[in-house]
């Protein structure tokens, strides 16, 4: 058996969803970012705990629940409100517990956009890592969301999770993504300046996560990168296949890819605010450099 926690905020759309798909295990604990909506009174009605924590980024509320939030087991299985848990994904995670070959393991997501599965504007198989061992894992800030750091190997599950990534709308998807692509301009300006393609791993990874943090650093450095975007995921990766759905989540990654690149130009025009972004990410780094190293 495993424990699962739940990250939420201002989540009272899909909450109960998600508790109910993880009462599989008989620990749960929602980390709650203090929710202005109802997500707590929601929340409270099942057999949960629930602890708060102020979000100050992605990579320290996961590390900081990692650390201080005690579990009943050791291996721990991180949703967020909008993902749900499958029977079939509980059983995968259960049995790769059996194994002592690894302390963490990638789980690929299902994109669930528009009412239906899109499989290949997505990238699918995209990875992240979900099953762990909670005191050999913790995770820094990379951008508008986190990488993890492993003191171990790191295997891949078969089962999927379904990934329910515009469940309150079009309007709060604009609104999360405005947010992000500040935090993205940052990372992107400071990978400009220090990073650097990795091309051994771009083509010959040990894995996906490999692979495709290699190609995000390559398509940093292209021209056009929205159009870029949308000609890669629509046409390459076979986007048209998703019909309407596909349509309409590939151009919204090329309209995030934009604000991303005019926010860049923002900060390169207010060279102070770089100067911070640089000195706020430098460390952030250094501990990438070490996962990758570690991994």
């Amino acid at each position: 058996m495993f424990s699962i926690y739940i990250l939420t905020y201002n989540e009272q759309l899909d909450i109960a969803a998600c508790i109910e798909s993880a009462q599989l295990s008989d620990d749960i604990i929602v980390v709650d970012s203090y929710s202005s909506d109802r997500t707590l009174e929601i929340a409270s009605r099942y057999q949960v705990r629930i602890v708060r924590h102020q979000f100050e980024s992605h990579g320290h509320q996961r590390t900081w629940m990692l650390k201080e939030v005690p579990t009943k087991y050791d291996w721990v299985y991180i949703l967020e409100a909008d993902e749900r848990m499958t029977p079939e994904l509980f059983a995968e995670c259960t049995q790769a517990l059996q194994s002592m070959e690894y302390i963490g393991y990638y789980v690929a997501e299902r994109v669930m956009f528009m009412n239906r599965w899109i499989r290949y504007s997505t990238q699918y198989p995209r990875y992240q890592l979900r099953l762990l061992q909670k005191n050999k894992v913790w995770f820094t800030d990379y951008g508008h969301t986190e990488r993890e750091v492993c003191e171990g190997a790191t295997g891949f599950l078969k089962e999927t999770y379904p990934h329910y990534t515009c469940s309150k709308g079009f309007s709060r998807w604009i609104d999360k993504h405005n947010r992000y692509s500040s935090d993205e301009a940052t990372e992107t300006l400071l990978q400009l300046e220090t990073g650097k393609v990795n091309w051994q791993n771009l083509f010959w990874g040990r894995s996906e996560v490999e692979r495709r943090r290699a190609l995000k650093n390559l398509s940093l450095r292209l021209p056009g990168r929205p159009l870029v975007r949308f000609f890669y995921m629509y046409f390459l990766l076979g986007g048209f296949l998703d019909g309407q759905a596909g349509f309409a989540w590939c151009a919204l990654q090329a309209f995030y890819e934009y604000l991303i690149l005019l926010k860049v130009w923002e900060l390169k025009q207010q060279p102070q605010l770089v100067n911070e972004g640089f000195a706020e990410s430098a460390s952030l780094v250094e501990s990438d450099l070490e996962a990758e190293h570690m991994n």
